[in-house]
């Protein structure tokens, strides 16, 4: 390591898919140098692949010296990463696990230690996620302001009360996967009225991305809508259908469901 103490040091616990990209993010930025990141990762053909993605970087089964680590590990797995890391000095902790409450977190990690929690989605995979974070109760401005760089370098970040990190797991954070099925849906339904496949899945993708940007300017949804649908034309004939099939309560019921899922697995 190039920093002995290891304060300077940050280290990612978990070289998955968020993991990595989190390195990625946080490298192209400019936020840590190669040689003051760490990626802990247990599993070694994982390790040789992140060492080619990450030259300079070091990539270990073990956790070294650091000042400050975010845990990216299965859920079950977040205490025992949280203690970890604050053995290996780590004075602020931030988690992207869905479900690990605040006061897991610093139950894990002791006193005085900075615990932040974080949902962020798997579109920081393409550095384009929503992510929410609260702190715990030893965490200063500072260190809520590290959190949003460190998550910052893969997307947008809001500040939420804990209280709201569950619904924004049901909403953000298992967002993509509606949309995902709702682009799957759209590709069969052109399908099915006649169109080939390749086609109907090039068009379908490229809606999304278009309409993806058009919402990103800031006009209301009901407005963008509004506009592609002329009074008794097509759009409208096909959203009286979407309507009479109940699809924005579903979704409203899905979000829901999910944010009650949130809730459960935080409280086991």
């Amino acid at each position: 390591m190039s920093n002995s103490s290891g304060s300077s040091t940050l280290a990612i616990i978990g070289g998955g898919n968020m993991g990595a990209a989190l390195a990625g993010g946080l490298l192209a930025s400019g936020f840590v140098s190669p040689a003051n990141l760490v990626i802990v990762e247990v599993i070694a053909a994982r390790r040789e692949q992140l060492a080619a993605m990450f030259p300079g970087v070091t990539i270990s089964p073990l956790i070294t010296p650091c000042g400050s680590a975010v845990v990216a590990v299965k859920p079950p797995d977040v205490p025992a990463a949280s203690q970890s890391a604050v053995t290996a000095g780590a004075g602020r902790v931030l988690s992207i696990a869905a479900g690990v409450t605040i006061k897991t977190l610093e139950a894990a990690c002791g006193t005085g230690v900075a615990v932040i929690r974080a949902m962020p989605n798997t579109p920081s995979l393409v550095g384009e996620g929503a992510s929410a974070i609260a702190g715990g109760a030893h965490a200063t401005e500072v260190d809520i302001e590290w959190a949003e760089a460190v998550l910052g370098s893969v997307g947008l970040v809001v500040r939420v009360p804990e209280s709201q990190l569950d619904v924004v797991t049901g909403l953000a954070g298992s967002g993509p996967a509606y949309l995902f099925l709702v682009a799957e849906a759209l590709m069969d339904a052109g399908v099915a009225a006649g169109l080939p496949r390749a086609t109907a899945e090039t068009l379908v993708r490229q809606l999304f991305v278009g309409s993806a940007k058009l919402l990103a300017q800031g006009e209301a949804p009901a407005d963008l809508r509004a506009s592609v649908t002329s009074p008794g034309g097509t759009t409208a004939a096909g959203v009286s259908v979407l309507e009479t099939e109940a699809v924005r309560a579903a979704f409203i019921q899905a979000v829901k469901a999910a944010t009650d899922r949130s809730r459960e697995l935080g409280n086991r």
